[in-house]
């Protein structure tokens, strides 16, 4: 069966189309300033990349030109052999805990949530449309990167603040990055051959969050409210003194919206750095002594671990940890420093299984007593399994 997952974004289009339940990945692209100038897409096929510049008017004109490659590529005869069509939908509130076929109240309840995700929501929105006009007869499903951690409990989601702010404002934890955890605990679980585990997965790229999954489930999330909360990220600060903010709105001419941009953009490794919130970057600045660099990591990786840590004590132990995206994919002296800062847990580095990138892989050793795997993480083709569940 083949299903067709997307990532709507406000002025791009991210696709692969997968042969399930083989799990088999046909073709991928990606549209890039649709509505803007000097537009294009990239299509990825049989290992090579086939870049086209075109104006993009609309995410409509680009589902029309993404099933007309498919058709160039001679992947489907017609649009019947396209049996759904998963769409990553950002903020699913708390009335969604799992994929969902999309219908016209599910449209309204992503509307809804708009203001929790409104660089995100809309966009998915627009997608979801499109996607329905162009490829009618595929079911269209909606998977939301909070729906895994809906599992949390109370006392974990609920923020110490007046009650009333959960059921006014709908004040309290949600998460991200859900569908990445769900997809590594899954493959961990496969790894350890049971179901009846306790995992701390990290999912450490540009954002970057850490979760506790007991028995394929969240326990809790480091992201909350927003995705600007918990550990540092590229260009997040992540967890503050929240009196930062009225202090700031009191000693400086910055007014809220501008205050809460440099939160979000220029915080983190590069608001530390000073340089660029690429690690790339960093790492090579710190070999040529570059300071702020060097205390950019330092910051950064003792909040990864200060987050393990927390979990692994409010689970009781865990059977294994994961390190998934960007950074911890691909940087080894980031994994280094990671399990270098969490050795008092008995973790013990395996140096030559860490020189590897973008591949499952143990990177400690046989007598360490939690077991550290990198596996890299595949959030299009958690889509595409959900959505091939449902239908």
């Amino acid at each position: 069966m083949k299903i067709l997952s997307v990532n709507a974004g406000s002025s791009s289009l991210k696709f692969t189309l997968f042969e399930l339940p083989e799990e088999k990945p046909l073709i991928s692209g990606y549209f890039e300033r649709i509505g803007l100038s000097n537009s294009f897409y990239t299509i990825k096929y049989n290992g090579e990349k086939h870049k086209t510049e075109i104006e993009l008017t609309s995410h409509q004109q680009a589902f029309e030109i993404l099933v007309q490659e498919l058709e160039n590529y001679k992947i489907v005869e017609s649009l019947d052999e396209i049996k759904g069509v998963g769409h990553r939908v950002v903020q699913g509130g708390s009335y969604f805990d799992k994929t969902v076929v999309i219908d016209d109240d599910v449209i309204g309840r992503i509307d809804e949530l708009s203001s929790l995700a409104p660089l995100h929501n809309p966009a998915a929105l627009v997608g979801i449309r499109a996607s329905m006009e162009v490829i009618p007869g595929a079911v269209q499903t909606a998977v939301f990167d909070t729906a895994f951690h809906q599992t949390m409990p109370d006392y974990n989601y609920i923020y110490p603040v007046p009650y009333e702010w959960l059921d006014q404002y709908r004040i309290r934890k949600y998460g991200a990055h859900g569908t990445s955890h769900k997809y590594i605990s899954m493959e961990m679980n496969k790894i350890l051959g049971r179901e009846d585990t306790k995992l701390i997965t990290c999912h450490i790229g540009s954002g970057a969050s850490i979760s506790a999954v007991e028995n394929g489930k969240c326990l809790n999330t480091s992201m909350g409210l927003t995705p600007n909360a918990g550990v540092m990220m590229g260009t997040r600060c992540g967890d503050i003194d929240a009196t930062i903010i009225p202090y700031m709105l009191d000693k400086s001419s910055m007014p809220t919206k501008e205050i809460d941009r440099v939160l979000n953009k220029e915080s983190g490794l590069l608001g530390i750095a000073g340089i660029s919130s690429d690690m790339r970057d960093i790492e090579a600045a710190i070999k040529e002594g570059n300071e702020r660099c060097e205390l950019a990591v330092k910051m950064y990786v003792r909040r990864i671990a200060d987050y393990i840590a927390k979990y692994y004590v409010e689970m009781g132990g865990c059977d294994a940890i994961v390190l998934t995206a960007g950074v911890c994919e691909n940087a080894i002296n980031i994994r280094r420093r990671i399990l270098e800062e969490i050795k008092v847990l008995g973790v013990v580095l395996d140096d030559e299984a860490n020189e590897t990138r973008g591949e499952t892989v143990c990177i400690t050793t046989s007598d360490s007593k939690i077991p550290v795997y990198v596996i890299p993480t595949d959030e299009e083709l958690m889509i595409a399994i959900d959505t091939y569940n449902l239908i």
